[in-house]
């Protein structure tokens, strides 16, 4: 399994061109992500993937909540046999990211 420090991922995120990952729950999601990460929860990449991934060769970082989730090793998993190429993971996750003071982000609420 490729794996991305955090160093390394603010460093690929600041250049642009990686696409994040949370493979959690939608509901964790919901309350806090990464800045600009997409919602695929580590069950349903074989469902949402082609449609929210539709480059295979694309830069994806998968995260979960942190080192002890496996959420995000079973989504990069999932994604390598679907013919993704380019998949790493952050194993220090969500925990890690807000740990070392970086910022996170919520999704924004449904309109009533």
């Amino acid at each position: 399994m490729n794996t991305i420090t955090r160093e390394q991922l603010v460093a690929a995120l600041q250049q642009g061109g990686v696409t994040l990952v949370e493979a959690l729950p939608e509901r964790y999601w919901q309350a806090s992500h990464l800045p600009g990460a997409l919602n695929i929860n580590h069950d349903e990449v074989d469902a949402k993937a082609p449609a929210l991934l539709p480059e295979r060769d694309a830069d994806i970082v998968v995260y979960c909540a942190n080192v002890n989730c496996q959420n995000s090793d079973i989504a990069a998993h999932r994604l390598g046999v679907l013919g993704y190429s380019k998949v790493r993971v952050y194993k220090g996750g969500k925990a890690d990211w807000e740990a070392a003071g970086l910022p996170l982000q919520a999704a924004a609420p449904a309109a009533a």
